[in-house]
């Protein structure tokens, strides 16, 4: 079970390391980016590829595919990769001015501030990823392939400079699926900060699909349709779904049936009839499956490759989704037992817990254990409830750990129980203490035994509960 642990001994790997120092700070925008090479967006400047959910850049409005034109006045076409770097994190600066091009906005400013913390400081954000096991329900992080192929124009053409879009016209014998397919498009395009025009469009949006049987099927290989399952991300349920489709690996003759799906954007403006982007995905199935419903599923996720594409093929996406208790506080990966930093107008730092102090129990559960202790305890408690897990729900997660499974609901008082056994060293599932496997008793609150200037308090917090869903193409 190695690859279980990945995501925990990395973090701790990390934090270790940053925790040398302990007068080292840590502080970051809470955005990624790529430099661009692309010549149709950005090229040269910084493009924004993600998002920190709850983070100073999203409460600034940032979003994934905007360009960093400038930082601080300074043109980032004209910067090094490390200068870029060193500019969104100018020692003593606080608040850093950003400018930002997209389809809805040429030149926009914002000001970002830094988030400062402890370098030895863990979050519980990521505390929740270390110890996601708990709660597979509400976090995990998990990885799937598009068999998408994405073609753009040869020529530099800026796609910024193309601000209208229409459709083109509907083919009388498919006027149902073709309504559904373009109201996606539509949907994604304006999302994007693109406008309809069905009048002078700067942009010809044209759709094709093929859904038949295989002639040439020559029957299924067994063995891979019962061991792989497909998934993809729905975003408009926010979820991962398993679908028909067979694994990459399968060949055409095994494929019972075939499905094309694609979409164009065509020049109206400057060169009419040509194409700027186009995303076509071919899928080999087992059974039927409705092309409209793969136009739903699939359409947003062609579109996070547009108008900055970073895979030209097979285009590979994460999904981290958490669900956590956040009250604030922050811990010494030294010595875990103790509160590095509070987060400012937090629900800790709103009930009177301070850095420095000591917390020997969380909900009855001891702290005064090392973090190699809690690890060790962790492993041992996901490998005796096993049993309680449910078989159907079988996942591989993002780090190739393949027994992945929810909690099975008709055992939820026995998975309850192992939580509470103080032999399972389980003080941080309060994170996930508003689920029925951890609390029954539906009351989400978090009681503290605080130590602190030699004198015990006992502090209640009420935490709030966040929910985070980043998906990314990486």
């Amino acid at each position: 079970m190695n690859r279980l642990f990945f995501v925990f001994f990395f973090v701790l790997a990390i934090f270790s390391l940053s925790a040398q120092n302990k007068k080292n700070t840590v502080c970051r925008l809470g955005l990624t980016y790529d430099i661009s090479k692309s010549k149709n967006w950005g090229t040269k400047m910084p493009v924004v590829t993600s998002i920190t959910p709850y983070s100073s850049a999203e409460r600034a409005g940032i979003r994934q595919g905007d360009i960093i034109t400038h930082i601080e006045g300074v043109k980032t076409s004209e910067l090094s990769p490390s200068d870029i770097e060193i500019l969104l994190n100018p020692v003593g600066k606080r608040d850093i001015k950003l400018t930002l091009t997209n389809f809805r906005n040429k030149a926009r400013q914002v000001i970002v501030r830094k988030e400062c913390k402890p370098a030895n400081a863990i979050s519980e954000d990521q505390l929740a990823m270390a110890f996601c096991m708990y709660s597979l329900e509400t976090t995990s992080e998990r990885r799937f392939v598009c068999p998408f192929k994405i073609r753009t124009v040869n020529d530099t053409v800026n796609f910024a400079n193309f601000k209208t879009f229409a459709f083109a016209p509907v083919d009388a014998n498919n006027e149902k699926l073709e309504t559904v397919i373009n109201h996606v498009i539509e949907e994604e395009l304006v999302q994007k900060g693109l406008e309809l025009n069905e009048t002078h469009p700067d942009m010809l949006v044209q759709t094709f699909y093929y859904f038949d049987r295989n002639t040439n099927y020559m029957g299924s290989n067994s063995v891979v349709i019962k061991q792989e399952k497909t998934y993809r991300f729905n975003l408009l349920r926010n979820t991962m779904v398993e679908l028909p489709f067979l694994n990459p690996s399968a060949s055409e003759s095994e494929a019972a049936y075939l499905l094309q799906y694609g979409f164009r954007l065509i020049d109206q403006r400057i060169e009419p009839g040509r194409i700027l982007w186009e995303c076509e995905a071919n899928e080999l199935l087992r059974e039927p499956y409705r092309l409209e419903d793969y136009a739903r599923i699939h359409t947003p996720l062609m579109c996070l490759q547009f108008p900055y594409v970073k895979y030209t093929r097979n285009v590979p996406f994460t999904v981290t989704q958490k669900s956590y208790n956040y009250t604030g506080i922050n811990y010494n990966i030294d010595q875990i037992n103790e509160i590095a930093n509070i987060d400012a107008n937090s629900p800790a730092a709103e009930a009177g817990v301070r850095a420095g102090d000591i917390i020997e129990y969380i909900d009855g559960q001891s702290m005064a254990y090392r973090i190699d202790e809690f690890s060790a305890a962790y492993k041992q408690f996901i490998t005796n409830t096993m049993r309680y897990r449910d078989v159907k729900t079988i996942f591989t997660d993002a780090n190739g750990f393949p027994r992945c499974m929810f909690w099975d609901s008709f055992q939820y008082p026995s998975i309850a129980d192992a939580f509470q056994d103080k032999h399972n060293l389980t003080a941080f599932a309060y994170l996930f203490s508003f689920t029925p496997y951890v609390n029954p008793t539906g009351n989400n609150s978090c009681t503290l035994s605080i130590l602190r200037n030699k004198e015990r308090n006992e502090i209640i917090i009420r935490p709030t509960i966040r929910k985070e869903t980043t998906i990314e193409i990486k």
